[in-house]
């Protein structure tokens, strides 16, 4: 069974065999292990509310059990009080990478203004949420843009990243396309660097795009507009 549960958001299910005597977080990962047919997790420890154990799986995903791993909660924990989404501030830190292992020299860069502040994304080029978020960086100033191309939607996507790569204007050949529609020339070189991307990509759990990250290595999945990444990359820059 693969490792990805499935759907509703709450799934309630008995495990056969699955009672426990004593709570422990080992415990809560055998009979999870147990349910899903493999070793898929990466750690489990005791949340402060509800008697919930949070389990995080090595396919990136979280979910919750009792302390006899009974029943799978699959989805989000909303705090009341706060209103704020618990589930979705763990997955945040999870996801979160060393800014400083990401190989830059890989990515197509680009310095609006001062340049002060830095934001990585990674992106296939026929990506229609990568074009509508390329509008969005083009009105953006005092910033360094890394842009990773990331073909993983189709062959004419691998087609299109290695030509970007080998233009001579790499930026212009980018945005030219991404925001004006304009196919990118043929041209040849060693572009190599896109399936080191990938790779890099898959290591990283990137499995959509655009995908971004920010410089204290906190990521942003999606198409996310301007004035809110203003926001993000503002408060990294005043930490």
């Amino acid at each position: 069974m693969p490792h990805t549960l499935l759907r509703p958001a709450v799934l309630a299910l008995a495990l056969a065999g699955g009672g426990f005597a004593h709570a422990s977080e080992e415990a809560v990962k055998k009979g999870i292990e147990a349910f899903l047919g493999a070793p898929a997790v990466q750690s489990v420890s005791r949340t402060p509310y509800g008697s919930l154990y949070e389990v995080v799986l090595k396919s990136g995903e979280l979910v919750y059990t009792d302390a006899k791993a009974s029943f799978i909660i699959d989805g989000r924990i909303i705090d009341a009080k706060t209103r704020a989404d618990i589930t979705q501030a763990r997955l945040n830190q999870l996801s979160a990478i060393d800014f400083s292992t990401l190989p830059l020299d890989q990515a197509i860069k680009q310095v609006r203004g001062d340049g002060k502040r830095v934001l990585v994304t990674f992106e296939d080029p026929n990506c229609g949420y990568c074009k509508r978020l390329g509008k969005e960086l083009s009105r953006m100033d005092n910033v360094t843009l890394y842009t990773f191309l990331y073909p993983i939607l189709s062959p004419d996507s691998t087609q299109k990243s290695r030509h970007i790569w080998c233009a001579k204007d790499q930026a212009g050949a980018w945005n030219d396309w991404i925001v004006n529609g304009k196919t990118p020339a043929a041209a040849d070189c060693d572009s190599s660097v896109v399936d080191s991307n990938v790779a890099l990509g898959r290591k990283l759990r990137i499995n959509g795009t655009p995908t971004m990250f920010l410089a204290d290595g906190s990521r942003i999945g999606g198409y996310v507009p301007a004035t809110e990444l203003e926001k993000a990359l503002d408060g990294v820059a005043t930490k």
